[in-house]
């Protein structure tokens, strides 16, 4: 009986002139322990012609992950923050109780050629600090716990696993794990896990008893101490997870809370614009409504 208690692929996806693969959420799991979202950006080329221009939208309840596999983003929000992220950089900004952001191609690359690659994920917050302050924090790239074990590279994006912690400040249990392998190698790796598990396939493949999973899909895992797989050679994979919420979460659009009340509320201040702004910023990224 296999350990994988559902595939979910990659589904288009437009951001802002800029087309992704959306993963989470999904209509047959709405998370993986706090792990609410998570889309894959690229790999893309984009010319002179084209550039990823995300207006000032708003986000509650929530903490962004933008890591970066190649590119870079130009990011701005109501804090007051402006800063490029870069390839192997984590930036976490946690929204709480509100915080409005954009992303674009920086100026200096926005009439050449560039490539953008990379994942951004949202992680719901404990229901305690919904409506903390919204607050930034990048991590540098070579901030991250990094090591070799039985031919893979391993490295901490984000939370606890393996006895190392990673410094992007994180506010409920959970992982996410940079799996990496030259050469085709087995990985038995479920003791060291916990909570809701779940693996991304970046590139490559891996096989789990017998059945072979390509890239650009989710695999959930059923149970953690089960959570052995092989990795072909040239393959590069994301496991992550943690402790689920006790709390249902709801979504809609940026916006992600407790309850319907939070929800509504959020909305009607984006409507009304009482959201802070952000410095520098005219444009914005109207409320979308309801489908029918």
């Amino acid at each position: 009986m296999s350990n994988i208690s559902l595939i979910i692929e990659e589904r288009p996806a437009d951001i802002g002139n800029f087309m992704v693969g959306r993963l989470l959420p999904f209509r047959g799991k709405r998370m993986v322990g706090p792990f609410i979202f998570l889309d894959h950006m690229g790999p893309a080329r984009l010319d002179e012609y084209h550039n990823m221009d995300v207006p000032p939208h708003p986000h509650i309840g929530l903490s962004t992950l933008t890591y970066l596999f190649e590119g870079s983003i130009m990011h701005k929000d109501s804090l007051g923050t402006e800063v490029e992220i870069m390839p192997g950089e984590v930036n976490w900004m946690t929204a709480g109780k509100g915080i409005v952001h954009s992303e674009r191609t920086p100026e200096y690359l926005r009439h050449t050629d560039k490539h953008l690659h990379g994942l951004q994920i949202w992680v719901a917050m404990p229901k305690a600090m919904e409506l903390d302050e919204p607050s930034f924090s990048p991590t540098g790239k070579d901030e991250l716990p990094a090591w070799e074990a039985n031919g893979v590279q391993y490295k901490l994006v984000a939370g606890k696993a393996f006895g190392y912690t990673s410094p992007v400040p994180v506010l409920s249990p959970l992982f996410l794990l940079e799996l990496k392998a030259e050469q085709e190698q087995t990985v038995n790796i479920g003791h060291e896990l916990f909570g809701e598990i779940a693996m991304y396939i970046l590139a490559g493949s891996i096989e789990n008893e017998g059945i072979q999973y390509e890239p650009k899909r989710i695999l959930v895992a059923k149970e953690n101490s089960l959570c052995a797989f092989t990795m072909a050679a040239g393959s590069t994979v994301y496991i992550f997870g943690g402790e689920p919420f006790p709390e249902e979460r709801f979504i809609y659009w940026n916006f992600v809370a407790t309850s319907h009340e939070l929800i509504e509320q959020a909305k009607q201040n984006w409507l009304d614009q009482t959201f802070a702004p952000v410095p520098g910023e005219t444009e914005f990224v109207p409320l979308p409504q309801p489908r029918l």
